[in-house]
């Protein structure tokens, strides 16, 4: 073990400003990873540990997972694997105060901790693995604190306590964080699957959406858009077509040029798909309110339905309408064949400044590499393409 500066145990006042001051950063947060973190910090921050992880226990795949560090991957270990395994499945809380020489525990600790430490250099000592439940009381996974950075270098009675305590909440709270999650879950996909079907009325694979949805993400992370915006524009993107579920057949996939009146009809997707939407309460809906509504206007203000132009236009709609264009030309459609890449991308410069917001150009071709990796993940497959075709 590398050793931190060695520190004092909270007294009850330092104790209480910790626990009132993660109560409400966990009670704001909705993403469930970001809450695993907090209450990891807050656990270490109780008991003075050099190290604290929040395990939860996914019954599906019969696994142990959690997030270590912001921005990485969430790691998975077997459910019966190392000291958390043995913790969670015996329902018992684990004391160790010196993991190199104690007996009891000794083959958990060679296939956990102890196999960790000879490939990191880290020396672990002392160890607290606690179970928590919900609030049916089934376990669903385990806090485990790793070295006491106070002199002694040993956990006592009183941490256990503490971080019990913590184990406690963190049950109640991220039960509801998991359900949250889920609720969220089952809107996106919704959401996302909704957005299908207005495209497979025109006769367009799901990939469409799905590589519009990334070209969005892409390019609002681009232009500056926090993560949590960006993926709300993520979200909502599949939706813009969603208006095409009462445009007729004999419109929608007519495979020669549509006559005036017949193109007037076509438009009218955008108001329908508005005002299926706007009226709803939830923020990704109204988001997609605005996509279906906007996303054909131009930044010359020669768009539909309202010939709005420049900033007048919502950014999600400028987003969008560069996605779905860039995507559009590049998919074979019931009225034309797809384009070839440098085709397409002279098309976006000439457009610059005049259908599309020139700096957000500036963006797409900074992003290029990106968006053409999404472009490649997302291909329609043979099979989808001679589905479409037929």
């Amino acid at each position: 073990m590398i050793r931190s500066q060695i520190k004092k145990d909270l007294d009850p006042q330092e104790m209480l400003r910790v626990i009132f001051d993660y109560a409400a950063k966990i009670a704001n947060e909705r993403v469930l990873e970001n809450v695993l973190m907090l209450m990891a910090d807050m656990g270490r921050e109780m008991i003075v540990s050099d190290r604290c992880t929040v395990w939860l226990l996914d019954t599906s795949k019969n696994e142990l997972w959690s997030k270590v560090a912001h921005g990485l991957d969430e790691i998975r270990i077997p459910k019966s694997a190392g000291l958390v395994g043995y913790a969670v499945t015996h329902d018992k809380a684990v004391f160790i105060d010196d993991a190199y020489t104690n007996e009891e525990y000794k083959n958990y600790l060679l296939n956990g901790a102890l196999h960790t430490d000879q490939q990191t250099g880290y020396r672990t000592k002392a160890l607290m693995v606690i179970p928590f439940r919900n609030s049916q009381g089934e376990i669903m996974g385990a806090y485990q604190a790793i070295n006491k950075l106070t002199e002694c270098q040993q956990f006592s009675d009183k941490d256990m306590e503490y971080l019990t305590l913590a184990s406690s909440y963190a049950g109640k709270s991220l039960e509801s964080a998991l359900l949250t999650n889920e609720i969220e879950a089952t809107q996106k996909e919704i959401i996302f699957r909704m957005g299908e079907i207005g495209e497979s009325r025109s006769k367009e694979t799901g990939n469409h959406v799905k590589r519009v949805a990334e070209y969005s993400y892409i390019l609002a992370r681009g232009l500056g858009m926090s993560k949590e915006e960006s993926d709300l524009l993520k979200i909502a993107s599949p939706m813009h077509d969603i208006g095409k579920v009462a445009i007729p057949d004999s419109v929608l996939n007519k495979p020669g040029k549509l006559t005036d009146e017949e193109f007037k009809i076509m438009q009218n997707h955008t108001v329908i798909g508005y005002n299926l939407l706007k009226n709803s309460n939830r923020h990704i809906l109204k988001t997609a309110a605005i996509v279906a509504y906007e996303h054909h206007e131009k930044w010359n203000g020669r768009g539909y339905p309202r010939g709005i132009k420049g900033e007048d236009i919502h950014i999600y709609g400028r987003i969008t309408a560069i996605a779905d264009v860039f995507d559009a030309l590049g998919s074979e459609r019931v009225y034309k064949k797809a384009w070839e890449l440098d085709r397409i991308l002279q098309l976006l410069t000439e457009e610059r400044g005049e259908h599309f917001d020139p700096h957000l150009i500036d963006v797409f071709f900074e992003q290029l590499p990106a968006i053409l990796q999404a472009r490649e993940h997302y291909a329609d497959s043979t099979l989808e393409d001679s589905a479409d075709v037929q």
